[in-house]
């Protein structure tokens, strides 16, 4: 089944999730802004971000694969599956290497459709 809308409940397949390029790389967005405002989930291939932060924004990024390195301000952290990062509004952040991450953001941002 890739998506059952309308019944008080969304199921979408990661397969039939939309690619877009992001800050983070390349991310598949299964629940957007346009499913809830409460929150958007993503799963996204990282190999060099672009170090940003968000105003609003509460991010949450569970490391499914790959090995790699997370700049948080000044702190530089390893990255491996298992691994949980929360990163609160105003956090500049960026990461690199070879990872597939599923990212929760807590509100859904105007400009993560």
């Amino acid at each position: 089944m890739s998506e059952t809308k309308g019944k008080g409940y969304i199921v979408r397949h990661l397969r039939d999730a939309r690619v877009v390029p992001c800050h983070c790389g390349q991310s598949h967005r299964i629940f957007t802004r346009q499913d809830t405002p409460v929150a958007n989930l993503h799963v996204t291939e990282i190999t060099d971000s672009q170090k940003h932060s968000h105003d609003n924004i509460t991010e949450y990024y569970y490391i499914l694969k790959g090995t790699g390195k997370m700049e948080l301000n000044d702190d530089v952290i390893d990255l491996e599956p298992g691994l949980a990062v929360l990163i609160e509004p105003h956090t500049t952040h960026r990461a690199w290497g070879d990872i597939t991450a599923l990212i929760v953001m807590i509100p859904t941002g105007s400009s993560v459709a």
